[in-house]
């Protein structure tokens, strides 16, 4: 019998830390998290003040975003012995509550994770927009991270050389427009923060990457009219490994489940050792984002770009503290909402 689960500060403390160590667009963490104290459901809403009207208009890579702090605070709570019953969108009449969490326990042996390492990945994965080796990653390797996409709601589609190449095509096409765009730019600029900044949100500059000097890879360009912070040009690996996140159907908990495969992917590749970086800009035009759906697939719609292989490890990102609010008045309810 499943019983309701007391959650204590230290407890709710560590599942959100897992949760805000997700990737999220630009570092700008959409998510917001409220504890009801009588049911104890822990609930994960979105931050509208964070949102990028230009580059995420439908707010398709937000829900992207918090899906993937969702699945780090499912492992988080499987970790601690608990089981999590998550509801995506459990409230029509309120948009912007984008998941509910409930957590029950103990955790029979049923529920145990068997995905090692996975949890310990979270503090390790980080995105790398530096050069990878170009060292195959093991087809093993691979498949894993395709069933875990799966086992999530989504899929993942590694491509071959002429439709990486396709693929690698769209990216820089979606990367000129964004260039050629002033408004974009100056967007994507303001998520730019100096080394020493007193923010836990945005890209630090020591956390930005090189163009390849070869062109062939289109890495986002952060720096837009400010040469003076753009590294120098160095080469990239010249095959590079690429894999397609889509999913079958293009609702809104479609979105949620995609965070929740895309965090899959990266924690397990993170646990063999890979680094990833996230071509995301393809899926910012309505267009470009049909065109990198699978040619002979009429039900694909894609979400994510993803690049692995092995390679430097990356410079971290900032986090704002996981901090919880009360949804209603409590008695024993002392925390302050933060974001």
């Amino acid at each position: 019998m499943r019983t309701r689960t007391l959650l204590d500060a230290a407890t709710v403390e560590s599942l959100l830390a897992a949760a805000v160590a997700a990737p999220s667009i630009h570092n700008t963490q959409p998510w917001r998290f409220r504890l009801d104290p009588d049911s104890q459901v822990l609930e994960v809403h979105s931050a509208s003040e964070r949102t990028l009207p230009l580059t995420d208009p439908v707010h398709r890579a937000q829900y992207l975003s918090v899906g993937a702090a969702v699945f780090n605070l499912r492992l988080a709570a499987v970790h601690l012995g608990m089981r999590p019953e998550v509801r995506l969108l459990p409230d029509p009449h309120h948009r912007g509550l984008l998941a509910a969490v409930r957590l029950t326990g103990p955790l029979g042996t049923d529920g145990q994770q068997s995905d090692p390492g996975l949890y310990e990945a979270i503090a390790r994965r980080h995105t790398s927009r530096m050069p990878f080796t170009g060292r195959p990653v093991p087809e093993p390797i691979v498949a894993e991270m395709m069933t875990a996409a799966h086992a999530a709601g989504a899929r993942l589609h590694v491509p071959d050389i002429a439709d990486t190449r396709r693929l690698l095509r769209l990216t820089a096409a979606a990367e000129a427009r964004n260039q050629a765009h002033p408004d974009r730019t100056a967007e994507t600029r303001t998520w730019i923060t100096a080394p020493g900044a007193d923010t836990p949100y945005g890209i630090p500059v020591t956390a930005l990457g090189p163009p390849d000097a070869a062109t062939r890879l289109p890495m986002r360009d952060f720096t837009g009219a400010l040469p003076a912070l753009r590294l120098p040009a160095l080469w990239f690996e010249r095959h590079v490994q690429l894999a397609l996140l889509w999913t079958p159907n293009d609702r809104r908990e479609d979105w949620l489940r995609a965070g929740q495969a895309l965090q899959y992917v990266l924690l397990t590749a993170t646990a063999h050792g890979l680094r990833t970086s996230l071509l995301h800009q393809a899926m910012e035009w309505p267009d470009l984002r049909a065109a990198t759906a699978l040619p002979r697939h009429k039900r694909c719609h894609p979400h994510m770009l993803i690049r692995f292989g092995y390679g430097p490890d990356a410079a971290g990102t900032p986090r704002a503290p996981g901090h919880v609010a009360a949804r209603r008045a409590a008695p024993h309810a002392t925390s302050t909402e933060t974001d």
